[in-house]
């Protein structure tokens, strides 16, 4: 044998020991006697856990706290209720088959089991160590144990306890009993604790009457409250908690609970409207709604704030607050007669009201009363901003550096082609608006199209800067992605967004171009939690000189243009106005260099569901366009909200004038299309149809003008009158007023 062969053998004998040795080690025998150890030594912990954890009396409901709400001064708006909306009923009043639904849909087994789930425990506490979020797997003996005995903290330690004392209480206790204690704990949402108070909240019925379909529901309900509101959740949250609610129907079959054909002939029923809580009337619970909402998009979540003990002072003004209500009552409920006019009946007002250099919501207005109409008008976004978008347009063009498709730089001189029902030149996807009442307009400047708010130019506008580049200005500003496709209709305010959202892009233009988002928590105190508030002033959304040029274009809408209402020599102003397809909806949001202010009508059917319906016919007044009531309101409000008036002027730098092309003389007036219509002569494609797209007017003086229109190049009026800047046609003589495509 060689020398390599020796050093070889010698290897495989040195590993042949050591692989004995480890098998040595590692025995079988050994193996089995560790496990029977830790098994032996885990039993003797639970036991000794066991005895050392006894069952406890009932938490304290009764020291939950209320939450207190104030004025930015720090005087009281509200104080949410002290005890838990809740009232105990025996089981016995709970029909069977709604308590087999909660059984079916939180613990099948609940009848046979011994009160805890180990391997959904397990399951649980690995989620807790591993930091995986909320725990799962309880049983409803473990639920009620945690609801009545313990708390909701997501700990080990409680989880461990929760354990021992459910085994405990399912040994001591009737599972009727523990039935009827996890019922009326278990938190449902609406401010709900308890069967009795949610079957008030969500069916407006006693617990005794609920029938399976709606005790499924409810069941169904406890996975995600919020989520599952149907009347705040989202087209997924919808969808889930359908699909939750016939699991529990369908797990109710299984049991022999529920005959398969009654099963089968069941529809899913719909809850009905919230309502307020009582002590939230008039505003009070619009403002509640509001910061509570702000402080669970900074984390606070529902649980914490219904266990109550916060301090939240609001940067609501209460000056201003209360003007707010006064002009909307003076300048609009004063003209309504809502029960004996059905149109009346479906006018909703909204408001946001902002400070421009901080971004504090300093007055709201969400609706005649928190107890009568349960959405918040100021906040809600299933309405269309209409042509108050259009500035948007154009602060995106300026920010581009946009030119026409001529090669003209964009800004307040450049001309363009007014002509109603035009086609739009360059885009992929035909696009011809129509003007209001089919006017078309002769080489128009954009300050002019600004003024009249003139559909044909915004729309070529959106063309030459590119939809992507106006949606993503506007994004950057503060409108919400919401039903927003990147087409030319654009233009015409046909996404949705609510007089909130409006009202912080309308004070980024009046701050000069820096983002402002609108904030209504100034401070969110607690013994045991903290909230950041909400920084309400950012960085640039877009340029100085882009904002300040919008500002300077919206100056003259408010002096000459359709928001002549909000005209008057008490302060500087500069604003839009904005009406949506069928009269559907009318905006006004505009701002003074100290306060930006948006305010809406929003037609709304008074039947269960609501649905959008028309504003014309408002308190006889024919059609409720964004420079009536709206910017009435509007100038009532701010009068009021600067003490009487303001010095303060815009300081405006950097306007951009842009190019003006070479254009024909433009003719001496407006003229109407040789045949007006109510629809334009192209229609645009399905996808490209919105379903309210804007429009409104300045009203005229009379039928027919006195005096010739000219307008020079820049855009300035001369001593002439335009047909539209005067006073209001009567009702019934504008074509295609209801049904035209926006301003």
């Amino acid at each position: 044998m060689g020398r390599a062969d020796a050093r070889r053998a010698q290897g495989r004998e040195a590993r042949r020991a050591k692989g004995g040795g480890i098998r040595r080690l590692f025995t079988w025998r050994k193996i089995l006697g560790t496990f029977f150890g830790l098994c032996l030594l885990g039993m003797g912990a639970l036991a000794a856990l066991y005895m050392y954890v006894d069952v406890p009396e009932a938490n304290a409901q009764a020291e939950k706290q209320s939450n207190v709400y104030k004025y930015s001064d720090g005087t009281l708006l509200a104080r949410s209720n002290s005890e838990v909306n809740r009232e105990i009923v025996d089981l016995g009043v709970v029909p069977k088959s709604v308590q087999h639904a909660f059984v079916a849909a939180e613990n099948k087994s609940f009848y046979r089991d011994q009160g805890i789930d180990l391997k959904g425990t397990a399951r649980g506490l690995f989620n807790t160590l591993s930091g995986k979020g909320k725990q799962g797997g309880s049983t409803i003996t473990q639920q009620y144990v945690k609801n009545y005995y313990l708390t909701q903290d997501q700990t080990v330690t409680r989880k461990l306890k929760e354990l021992v004392i459910s085994l405990k209480v399912d040994q001591r206790t009737e599972k009727d009993d523990i039935l009827a204690g996890y019922l009326n704990t278990v938190y449902y949402g609406r401010g709900a604790s308890g069967i009795q108070a949610a079957a008030q909240a969500y069916y407006g019925v006693d617990a005794k009457d609920l029938d399976t379909s709606q005790g499924a529901y409810l069941a169904a309900l406890l996975q995600a409250p919020s989520q599952y509101d149907w009347a705040n959740a989202t087209p997924t949250g919808k969808k889930l908690v359908k699909a939750r609610w016939a699991y529990t129907l369908d797990n109710m079959v299984d049991e022999g609970w529920l005959d398969k054909a009654e099963r089968d002939g069941m529809t899913f029923p719909v809850p009905k409207s919230p309502k307020a809580a009582p002590g939230m009337e008039g505003q009070t619970g619009y403002l509640v709604e509001a910061a509570n909402d702000e402080m669970k998009q900074q984390g606070v979540t529902e649980e914490m704030l219904d266990a109550g003990g916060w301090t939240i002072t609001l940067n609501i003004d209460k000056k201003r607050q209360k003007q707010l209500e006064k002009s909307v009552d003076r300048q609009l409920e004063s003209h309504l007669d809502r029960k004996g006019n059905k149109v009346d009946a479906t006018v909703q007002a909204g408001a946001t009201s902002v400070d421009p250099k901080t971004g504090k919501v300093v007055a709201l207005y969400g609706g005649v009363g928190a107890t009568e109409h349960w959405y918040n008008n100021a906040t809600r976004q299933d309405y269309q901003p209409a042509s108050t978008f259009k500035p948007l347009v154009l602060a995106s063009a300026l920010e581009n550096e946009s030119t026409t498709q001529n090669g003209d730089l964009i800004g307040l001189n450049t001309v363009y082609d007014g002509t109603s029902k035009r086609p739009v030149v360059g885009s992929d996807t035909p696009f011809a608006p129509q003007n209001e009442d089919d006017v078309s307009y002769d080489s128009p400047t954009v300050q002019r199209a600004m003024d009249k708010s003139i559909n044909s130019v915004f729309a070529q506008m959106v063309v030459d800067v590119t939809p992507s580049a106006v949606k993503r200005t506007a994004l950057g500003m503060g409108v919400p992605d919401k039903n927003f496709p990147e087409r030319p209709a654009i233009t015409l305010g046909t996404m949705n967004a609510s007089t909130w959202d409006m009202a912080g892009v309308y004070a980024t233009l009046d701050n000069h171009g820096k983002k402002v988002t609108p904030t209504i928590v100034k401070s969110a105190e607690h013994r045991d939690h903290t909230m950041e508030p909400v920084d309400g002033v950012g960085g640039q959304a877009i340029s100085r000189a882009s904002a300040d040029t919008v500002t300077k274009a919206l100056t003259e809408v408010v002096d000459l243009g359709s928001g002549h209402e909000a005209n008057t020599s008490a302060y500087d102003a500069a604003g839009k106005t904005g009406t949506s397809e069928n009269n559907k909806a009318a905006w006004f949001a505009a701002y003074t260099p100290e306060l930006t202010t948006v305010v809406a009508l929003y037609g709304e059917s008074p039947k269960e569901g609501g649905g959008q319906v028309s504003l014309t016919g408002t308190a006889n007044s024919g059609r409720a366009n964004g420079g009536g009531f709206p910017a009435k309101i509007w100038a009532d409000y701010t009068l009021g909200a600067l003490g009487g008036g303001s010095d303060a002027t815009f300081d405006l730098r950097g306007v951009e004038r842009g190019e003006t092309a070479v254009t024909e003389t433009p003719s001496e007036e407006p003229t109407p299309s040789e045949t007006p219509s109510e629809t334009p002569s192209e229609e645009p494609t399905p996808s490209e149809t919105p379903s309210e797209t804007p429009s409104e007017t300045a009203p005229t003086p009379s039928d027919t003008p006195s005096e010739t229109p000219t307008w020079t190049p820049s855009g300035t009026p001369s001593t002439t009158k335009d047909p539209e800047d005067g006073g209001a046609q009567p009702p019934g003589e504008r074509p295609g007023a209801d049904t035209l495509p926006g301003q």
